[in-house]
């Protein structure tokens, strides 16, 4: 076959050796190793990352704060739409209040990250049919120290009306 024939494509040779020959781009096509400049810059996110971030953010705050005020503090160039979503999703948690003010509202944080990893793990175990199957593994994953922990929060649940033993479970 010769190559130079008006209307002749390398690709329609047959491959040497059983290698084809490597293609050509088009012009303007995206070589398949590109990256993208944006993509670049850009890395995902960590399941309830940004959730954890807003969190932080109105943690940081000295009282009910807007949407846009949460978007100025964050990091990152994240839309408005976007911080609105994450705080909706958090209010649907329970890990943030919000009150109407005017056409919009504000926000305050109800919940640490503490709080909201806690109610992942609630909904995680609501979720599943055989609770004593999933506590019981879960149990037996834990290292000494963690369910050392465990024993101690679980002591202190268990005797609410003892005032030299409040509830508060930070020190642990």
């Amino acid at each position: 076959m010769d190559s130079a024939r008006p209307g002749h494509h390398p690709d329609n040779e047959p491959p040497r050796d059983g290698v084809p020959a490597p293609a050509e781009p088009l012009p303007g096509a995206v070589r398949p190793d590109a990256v993208h400049p944006v993509s670049r810059r850009l890395r995902r996110r960590g399941q309830g990352e940004l959730e954890a971030q807003v969190l932080a953010v109105l943690h940081s705050a000295n009282g009910p704060v807007t949407a846009g005020w949460v978007q100025e503090h964050l990091e990152g160039d994240l839309a408005y739409t976007t911080v609105i979503t994450i705080l909706s999703r958090l209010y649907a948690k329970k890990a943030v209040t919000r009150s109407r003010e005017g056409r919009s509202y504000t926000w305050t944080s109800a919940s640490d990250e503490a709080g909201l990893a806690a109610l992942r793990m609630r909904r995680v175990l609501d979720g599943e049919r055989d609770r004593d199957a999933v506590l019981a593994r879960f149990i037996s994953a834990l290292s000494p120290g963690d369910e050392e922990r465990l024993r101690a929060l679980l002591a202190r649940a268990a005797a609410p009306d003892d005032p030299d033993n409040p509830r508060d479970t930070e020190g642990l």
